[in-house]
């Protein structure tokens, strides 16, 4: 699982403050002792663990589970269940326990300890006393999923699997499968993974549009490699962009929930009381408590019915930063004496960098532009210029109005697909 800012990774231990206690001088001929054992602990082990959260030849046919559309995928009342089953969420778990599963994958990276054994001072210093060190070592990740069709289809986050060399994929019955990486989707952190298996139990897909804050959400998964672990609250708020939640790489309108996830919950379910998956978890806050995020289940439908198919999800871009317009941010930038521009809006987008050689430079964009309207449609959030930059395809033509230096000025900007590392 992601945290805001930082993937679940085990963080350095800052160093010591300047002001701390001087402490007493070793004689001489020990003083180089203790340094070359403290460089053994650093540089100790081949390999690392990252517990995630946030930390082939196949027949293209799509598991019906993602041939719904949105029209016909129903969700029930989200609390008719309780009314009836005082136990829902033990009903639950037994109905969509055994479709949850255990992804465990090894990424082979550059060991970064490796590089001060080759630092001429570090040698002049300990000499041939240095421990040998190999330069790479293997990262292992512990993450979830779940099983959205019988024939192998696992849904799970892109960060899950991204760039793995091997993947693993462990039933609750114990059956442990190689797992093939179909797609990754950096962009809404949504992958596919497919093991060789037939009559599997699978999940029921629910609804994501139909959510109400309050409603019950229950999420499975193996937080800290803990196999099968269930939690469960409420869906704390809806429609949480990327920006909101620290994310600003991503384009996804996260759940808020406060049912406990952890690392290791990645690409688990978040359910609703019916057992149905309304998202995926992905993500927390870090130092907090009851703030996790989930990827709608509608988009992660979207997202992962392209990866089957193609293996690949095109993203439109124009190449801006943009923040939107308020009160209190046209006036912060109308005071600060290093701005560059003077905001004489109140609303709408202020961009505020546009990239050398993308689709809004070469469309007329400059920073500084205020944006109102996208195809004709009022721009009063960032969020909205995303989606529709999102709603038009890659070489399609998007109608800008915007205010620039008095002037209303309007452009035709053409979104290009945007280049991703799925290394």
């Amino acid at each position: 699982m992601k945290t805001v800012n930082q993937d679940f990774e085990d963080s350095p231990h800052p160093l010591a403050d300047v002001d701390s206690p001087a402490q007493p001088v070793e004689p001489q001929h020990h003083q180089w002792k203790k340094p070359l054992s403290y460089l053994g602990l650093i540089l100790a082990g081949a390999g690392a663990t990252i517990i995630s959260l946030r930390l082939f030849p196949h027949s293209q046919t799509l598991p019906p589970t993602l041939q719904l559309s949105d029209a016909t995928a129903t969700q029930p009342s989200p609390n008719l269940t309780l009314d009836k089953n005082p136990n829902f969420i033990t009903a639950v778990v037994d109905q969509v326990g055994s479709a949850v599963v255990r992804i465990d994958s090894t990424r082979t990276i550059k060991n970064r300890n490796a590089g001060i054994l080759n630092d001429p001072l570090v040698q002049q210093f300990f000499g041939n006393q240095l421990p040998q060190e190999p330069s790479q070592e293997i990262e292992r990740g512990i993450g979830s999923g779940f099983i959205i069709d019988p024939h192998g289809e696992i849904l799970t986050n892109a960060h899950v699997v991204n760039g793995a060399d091997t993947v693993s994929v462990t039933l609750k019955d114990g059956r442990t499968f190689k797992g093939k990486v179909m797609g990754v989707d950096p962009v809404t952190d949504v992958a596919v993974v497919r093991i060789q298996a037939d009559n599997l139990p699978t999940v029921q897909l629910g609804n994501s549009h139909q959510l109400q804050p309050g409603a019950w959400a229950i999420a499975i998964g193996n937080p800290l490699g803990l196999n099968n672990t269930v939690t469960h609250g409420i869906i704390s708020a809806i429609g949480r962009s990327s920006s909101q939640v620290g994310m600003p790489n991503e384009r996804v309108d996260y759940i808020q929930t406060d049912a406990p996830i952890n690392p290791g919950n990645s690409g688990g379910p978040l359910l609703n009381a019916n057992g149905q998956v309304i998202g995926i978890n992905t993500a927390i806050i870090q130092n907090t408590q009851g703030l996790g995020f989930a990827i709608p289940i509608n988009t992660a439908k979207k997202i992962a019915a392209k990866l089957i198919t193609t293996g690949k999800v095109d993203h439109p871009y124009l190449g801006i930063q943009m923040i939107t317009l308020t009160p209190e941010v046209k006036q912060q930038i109308n005071d600060d004496p290093n701005s560059f521009i003077t905001v004489d809006q109140s609303q709408g987008v202020l961009v505020v960098k546009v990239a050398q050689k993308s689709p809004a430079n070469q469309g007329g964009i400059r920073a500084g532009d205020v944006i109102i309207k996208a195809n004709n449609q009022a721009i009063n959030h960032a969020e909205q210029m995303q989606q529709a930059v999102d709603n038009t395809p890659s070489g399609g033509n998007l109608q800008l109005q915007v205010l620039r230096n008095g002037q209303t000025l309007n452009l035709n900007l053409h979104p290009k697909v945007l280049p991703t590392n799925n290394k």
